[in-house]
This record gives C-alpha cells, structure tokens and sequence, in this order.
C-alpha cells in the first residue's frame, strides 16, 4: 500500500479563499505546489492536495491522486485538519504572517502524522525577524542591527526612527516582523523621508501587526538552500541570487525570482560553511533556506531564516542530480539513509512574469485555451498565465534547465517572444 502524503500550499490551496489573491503571492505559490507535487510522485506516494475553488481549471495541471477544492464559504483549516488526518505524511508549504505555517504545523503534530517540512521550534525561530537576529548575533555572525518598532498613543514611533536613523549614519528599511519575500518593505534614506512617511502611515503600515526597523546593508541578496538533518550543521544544496526591487516609501517593493547557482560559488559556499560552524540549526530538519547579502568586500550578513519551501525551489530541482523529494524524506529519516551527494549540473533561471493580454475580449474560454497553449509552447513555465481578476492582468512563472547562465539569459529572451507572439505584453519581469 502506498504512503498517503498530503501536500498543502497556503495560497492557492485556499487559505485566501474569502478574498482577493495577491498576483505574486499565486504565481510562486501554485508553482511551489505543482513541483513538489510532481517531485513526490517520483516516489511513488499516493498524493492528495487541496485548491482554492477558483482554480478548478488547473486541477489537469497537478499530478495529485485527488483534488479536493475548497469553496468559497467554507473554512480552510477545517478541511485542512480533515485532510491531515486521511493521511500518514503531510508537507505544508505556507507564509510565516500572523503564525499561518506555526498553527498549520501544530495540527499536524497533533493529529501525529509524519510531518516531511520543518517543525514547530524551528517554524517558531524563523517565523520572528526580532528573535532571528537575535539567534544569529548569539551565533557571531555578523547581521544587520535590528529593532522593534515602538507604538506611539495611537501610531508608531517616528522619532524612534529618525534617532535610529541618525545613530546608524545608512539608510534602514521598515518590515513586518514576521513577513515574507520583499512584502511590505519600505527603504529610507533622508530623514524627509521618514517624515513624509509616518505623516500618514495608517495606509502603509498595519494597525495590528509588529515591524522592525533595520539597517540597510549595500550588496548582492542572496539565499541558500539548505537540507537539514539530525546533525546541527546542514547540507548546502545551492546559493542562488535574489532579483529583490526595494524601492522609496511610496512604492511597494517587490520579489521576482533569482539564478541558481550564483557565480562564485564555490567562494561563497566556503564562507557560508565557516559561518554555520558558528550556529545551532539542528531545529531545522529538511528543506530551509536563509537569505544575506554579500557586501563589495565580500563579507556575509545574514537577514532572515525560511523555516519551509522557498521560491528558489523552482530552479534548485532543474540543476542537480538528485530528486530533492527524495532528499526531503531522507533528511527526515532519523539517520537512517544518508544524504547523497549533490553536483550541481545545470542552471536555472527563474522568474515571476506580469502580462497584460492585447485581446480586449477575453473570455473563460479563451483564457483556458491560452494557457493550454502557452504551456505546449513553453515547457519551462511552472505557473501559466493566469489571471485573478478576469481583467486582460495576468502572472505566470518560468524556471529555465540550461547548460549556463547565458544560455538562461537566452532562453528566457526566447520565451519572452514567444509569449508576445500570443499577443502578451510585458509588464514586469525580473
């Protein structure tokens, strides 16, 4: 009898259900699920999966023994509890905000099925920015400053902001506490600015949430992808480049996607093994990632932790010779199988894309069409075009297998003329 496994992605698997779906936050999310998805069935699991109802055209999409859909009115963890417990394993794939993957996690553990992505204490770690910059200045690794925003009587502190600012002498960036890729982040670098901003921060900023306000180091971001196992210090699979845009207070900032492996990157994985020599990460058992910048004199400052599947997942399984499912259930295995050896034989570009379709008439229809043909034209694209609105707006995301960067570089400009001989325009891309 085969391992039942569910696998859950928080967006398009509902948990927005009752309202609208940020683009970005859809594209990398169903790509997230449909490659997982298609890695465990390598395995030979017997898979199921949950999709938010307004999606039922991409169930083709999803190699998935049963889809079960969620509707509109009804409560997501509730059929995700129920989902869990028709099954032996479960992988989440969900956003750190407002405890999301921590409460999801907790359910698993409760209902004590096998649980294949990272568990609650290092869920816990890396859903707090405060407590993980904490964790890596214990570790001795250098790490921007850091500090919680304080409330004012009815609106967050300006002066703390402007002192802090003044004291640290660089530009500082504000974000949630507990947020995810480049959601919500605001970059200063006058004290005008920060005026400016919090004269009206009600429209930027969250009543309810907690921020921090760090300071903004220059350089290359960077993440690595790493496989936890009973041993504290992990296995390296990649380091790749993160296409970040952080832009001035009134403009959101933005995640597109990244290369995988970065150049240099034998150099750099050298410096990042000398760095986890320095901490503790044996609460991270499986897939995690962490992201830092590399500054001109090469030194190495870590940012945040990823306590699950992270968006590099996408090129990460096109460039090494391992089924990283695989790596996955071995790294959760108690030391039972080790960890094969990794050799990185391919790049990947990967990448989010903004659309805009020509046709003023578009219809269901044609819009299921498209995507069918889009996806026959274009093998790369993960996440097709799609449009969460029904406006002629679409997002979609590809990740190329080529020999080298320049051959990513080429494909990719391949694929953006083939999507504008569909009659697509190119809005944003990384």
């Amino acid at each position: 009898m085969k391992n039942r496994i569910f696998i859950f992605e928080f967006v398009s698997g509902g948990g927005f259900n009752k309202i609208e779906i940020p683009n970005s936050f859809f594209s990398e999310g169903f790509g997230m699920l449909r490659s997982i998805i298609s890695d465990f069935k390598l395995l030979e699991f017997e898979i199921t999966t949950l999709l938010d109802y307004r999606f039922l055209h991409l169930v083709p999409l999803l190699n998935a023994d049963m889809v079960e859909v969620l509707e509109k009115e009804e409560e997501y963890l509730l059929k995700f509890e129920y989902l869990v417990k028709q099954s032996e394993s479960c992988f989440i794939i969900a956003p750190e905000f407002s405890k999301t993957l921590y409460r999801l996690t907790k359910i698993v553990k409760k209902n004590k099925k096998n649980l294949l992505s990272i568990d609650l204490k290092g869920v816990n770690l890396g859903t707090s920015k405060l407590d993980t910059f904490k964790f890596f200045r214990s570790s001795k690794v250098k790490t921007p400053q850091t500090f919680l925003l304080p409330r004012g009587k009815q609106n967050f502190d300006a002066n703390f902001v402007i002192e802090k600012f003044k004291n640290l002498n660089c530009p500082v960036i504000i974000k949630p506490e507990d947020g995810v890729g480049a959601d919500s982040i605001f970059y200063f670098e006058s004290e005008e600015e920060i005026i400016e901003f919090f004269n009206d921060p009600i429209e930027k900023l969250d009543s309810i949430g907690n921020y921090i306000l760090q300071e903004y180091v220059e350089g290359k971001d960077l993440s690595v992808s790493l496989l936890g196992t009973e041993n504290s210090t992990p296995k390296i699979l990649s380091v790749n480049t993160q296409d970040i845009d952080i832009k001035k207070p009134n403009f959101e900032s933005n995640y597109f996607g990244g290369h995988t492996p970065v150049e240099n990157y034998s150099e750099i994985e050298a410096s990042l093994k000398e760095n986890f020599k320095k901490m503790d990460l044996s609460r991270f058992k499986g897939y995690f990632g962490i992201d830092f910048i590399r500054n001109e004199n090469c030194e190495i400052y870590f940012i945040e932790i990823n306590p699950r599947l992270t968006t590099s997942y996408l090129g990460l399984r096109n460039i090494i010779n391992q089924n990283l499912a695989k790596m996955i259930l071995s790294s959760k295995q108690n030391g039972k199988n080790k960890l094969p050896e990794v050799l990185l034989q391919n790049h990947s570009l990967f990448s989010r894309i903004e659309l805009v379709h020509k046709s003023p008439n578009l219809n269901k229809k044609i819009i299921e069409e498209l995507i069918y043909e889009t996806l026959n034209l274009i093998p790369e694209m993960i996440t097709p075009p799609i449009s969460l609105d029904g406006t002629s707006q679409f997002t979609c995301f590809i990740a190329t297998k080529t020999k080298d960067f320049l051959s990513s570089k080429k494909r990719m400009q391949e694929i953006i003329q083939t999507l504008q001989s569909l009659d697509y325009l190119i809005v944003k891309q990384g």
